[in-house]
């Protein structure tokens, strides 16, 4: 099916002064960080105004900072500061990058940052004309660089980036590098499920098989705007099929390759791609995933609904299974290796416009009709190859590993997109991160010397669980800039990831953003700013976000709310496919002249952004409204919880009660007097009325395997709703849920 879309104000942060030379600040010893509590500091910010709005229960991001996990417990050097019983603010905390890091960095100061963020508020066309200029466009764009219009009251949303350019994202991905003299830089290095097994292509190499496929691609019919599903595990063949797409103009809708039939057969009929590739099968840790089997079952369904497709392109991953083992349907059915090599290893690029689709990339459709967000290609390369750039400090010279798998927005954007825009070397990994053991991470982190390193708050507190000997017994000295994605990090979380996977040393680039964003929204730029850990920090260039009341008021100064954006920025997704009402409807409609999130925000006394979660995933209890992060992160930082997910139940006299689902560290047993420290915890951090109604202890988080927990499933189980769990075959362990339910009533 050929896929088309539908067709300033200035910063509101204040001015901020630099820490860097003040006398007053004592460095921590020979740590790569300098860390002050509010009490031993002047102010790195000018005060901001206090807000005007202020809600009755802001909840402060406090964590308790005594007796917690190892590595978990306070940063080093740090000295807290006290409100209540060991209990201290996150929000007077700041963990300042070392002179020496700084000194080297993209954004080496508060004040470098304003002067950027100012102008991309104030001129924003000239701010990202420049920026955009730095890649190869084969016809520039019109006077006009962007066209907006974000306020359903005034006509239908639209947003237009370089239109009228003419470019291609393969190219600047590839040939650019390659002409640049990176043709013999390693592209990537791949690291199979078990430890022997690995490769590596350079830019020259990466760019003859990324032709191949797509010159194989244009043979089978496929042309500019058709598109192509791609059901594939994190193979290299994953990011060179999303490039051959590209490189020929078709349009590429990348399914998590774990994805039920059902899931993928949805996604099928919505888009009716005219081919799909995948492999046999795919092992995931010790377990063997046959793909080919749920692709056959995935056609038959959609055929049965009228979409057929001619062509599935196999590719035999004879690690996992073998060819004579693996269904076939002959006439539909071709073995990527008996064809694609043979072609021509270059391959004419499609010139297409900046608003020409890119690829669609649907949700997980945890309700309803999955929704298809469709991204375009100018304006979403120049975001994904700036945010990449300075969000990570990115230098030639690093080895970038992102955990996220391609079937996820991080995946585009910050596996395939982002860093090879920038001829960077990334690290894919067909495994799972605690197999054969919790070392993985950092046995591959030193193998390929890994210098920046991304992942999700899940894997993070899953790997605190374990002992800290599969952290240590790795050098990890590679390491610079470490980062975070996916969900807000507690605070405990992010200071274990800090003092002992980073010795202390490594910033954290702690980003918010979502699939409907393209790429980072807020994010700390690693040698600019001091962090507190657990905040995303402030906006990235050309974002101004806006904290708004129930009525769509906004915010200021200190002040909790919903978070929305004001003005579109070049990665913006365009559309829904198909359903552009529904695009306007969900985002644009409940609170009209924003972009709406969907999701919770405060903003602290420094202007710090704090995520607190999906709106939906906020629990209103007898009138207070209570982020499940808050109390999710409260719940953490006791001793002897690794990890905890909240939901809401409905309660017969509150309105909704709290549900905890808590997963203990490794070997503490259940037990009464625990489930009521774990309370008490809560309590003393938020306040009773936040205090869990029921503690369901579990072995396990249903989680993705990019580390996402499913919490429409824990809803079910907690509101004992078991005939309605809908599809579980997205889940890195389904069986977890069956131990829930086990332990629905211990």
């Amino acid at each position: 099916m050929k896929i088309g879309c539908s067709s300033s104000s200035s910063s509101p942060l204040l001015a901020v002064v630099s820490c860097s030379g003040s006398s007053d600040l004592k460095k921590s010893g020979s740590l790569g960080s300098r860390i002050f509590p509010a009490s031993q500091r002047s102010s790195p910010l000018d005060k901001l105004l206090r807000c005007k709005t202020m809600s009755s229960n802001h909840l402060r991001h406090v964590e308790s900072m005594s007796l917690l996990p190892s590595g978990a417990g306070k940063i080093s050097q740090l000295n807290a500061v006290v409100l209540g019983e060991s209990i201290a603010s996150e929000e007077n905390d700041l963990v300042f990058p070392s002179k020496e890091f700084s000194s080297q960095a993209l954004v080496s100061s508060p004040q470098q940052y304003m002067e950027m963020h100012t102008r991309s508020m104030e001129d924003p066309a000239g701010f990202w004309s420049d920026i955009a200029s730095e890649f190869y466009w084969k016809q520039k764009w019109g006077d006009r660089v962007v066209s907006e219009n974000l306020d359903v009251r005034k006509g239908p949303i639209h947003i237009e980036w370089f239109k009228g350019g003419i470019t291609n994202i393969c190219y600047n991905c590839l040939d650019r590098n390659v002409d640049a003299g990176l043709g013999d830089k390693t592209a990537m290095f791949w690291e199979g499920n078990e430890r022997d097994v690995d490769a590596s292509l350079t830019y020259s190499q990466l760019l003859q098989q990324v032709c191949q496929l797509a010159n194989y691609l244009k043979d089978v019919g496929v042309k500019k705007g058709d598109a192509v599903v791609i059901y594939l595990p994190m193979l290299m063949e994953l990011p060179i099929a999303m490039l051959a797409c590209a490189r020929i103009g078709a349009v590429h809708s990348v399914v998590f390759a774990g994805f039920s039939a059902d899931s993928l057969a949805q996604r099928i009929i919505d888009c009716k791609p005219k081919l799909i590739l995948t492999c046999n099968a795919v092992k995931r840790g010790p377990k063997t995933i046959n793909l080919k089997a749920i692709v056959d079952a995935a056609l038959d369904i959609s055929s049965k609904d009228g979409v057929s497709v001619d062509v599935c392109l196999t590719y035999d991953n004879s690690s996992a299974t073998t060819r004579e083992d693996t269904k076939w349907q002959n006439g539909r059915d071709v073995w990527w290796q008996d064809v694609v090599p043979k072609y021509p290893t270059s391959c004419e690029v499609e010139w297409v416009d900046a608003e020409d689709p890119l690829f669609l990339l649907y949700t997980s459709g945890s309700t309803g009709k999955p929704k298809g967000v469709l991204h375009t290609t100018g304006g979403y390369m120049v975001y994904t190859a700036t945010t990449f750039k300075y969000a990570f400090d990115y230098k030639p010279t690093d080895v970038y590993w992102c955990t996220a798998d391609c079937g996820w927005i991080t995946g585009h954007s910050y596996v395939t997109y982002g860093p090879m825009l920038n001829g960077a070397t990334v690290v894919v990994f067909e495994g799972t991160p605690n197999y054969p053991d919790s070392g993985r991470c950092w046995e591959i982190v030193d193998k390929f010397k890994v210098s920046i390193f991304y992942t999700a708050p899940t894997l993070v507190r899953s790997l605190m669980r374990d002992d800290d000997k599969f952290v240590t017994n790795h050098s990890r000295k590679s390491l610079r800039v470490l980062g975070s994605v996916g969900e807000p990090i507690n605070p405990s979380a992010w200071r274990w990831f800090f003092n002992l996977v980073g010795d202390s040393r490594c910033p954290i680039s702690d980003t918010w953003w979502q699939t409907e964003t393209g790429g980072f929204m807020i994010t700390p730029l690693p040698g600019a700013w001091p962090q507190k850990p657990g905040s995303a920090t402030f906006p990235f260039f050309g974002v101004q976000p806006v904290v708004v009341d129930e009525k769509g008021n906004e915010i200021e100064g200190e002040c909790s709310g919903y978070l929305c954006v004001k003005g579109s920025w070049p990665g913006a997704f365009r559309t829904l496919f198909g359903d552009h009402e529904r695009y306007e409807t969900t985002y644009f409609k409940p609170f009209a002249g924003y972009y709406f999130s969907g999701d919770g925000c405060s903003r602290d006394k420094d202007g710090y952004y704090w995520l607190t979660g999906r709106v939906d995933d906020v629990i209103n209890v007898s009138g207070h409204r209570i982020g499940t992060a808050e109390v999710e992160s409260a719940l953490a930082s006791h001793p002897q919880c690794a990890e905890a997910a909240v939901v809401g139940v409905e309660h017969e006299v509150k309105g909704q009660g709290i549900y905890a689902f808590v997963t203990l560290v490794e070997g503490v047993p259940y037990s009464e007097e625990l489930r009521k420290s774990l309370v008490l915890m809560v309590r003393n951090q938020i306040g009773a009325f936040a205090a869990p109604d029921r503690i369901h202890w579990a072995p396990g988080l249903p989680k993705t395997r990019s580390g996402k927990i499913m919490r429409r499933i824990l809803r079910k189980i907690a509101s004992r709703q078991l005939e309605e769990l809908g599809d579980i075959s997205t889940l890195a362990d389904p069986s977890v849920v069956d131990q829930l339910i086990a332990l629905a009533d211990v």
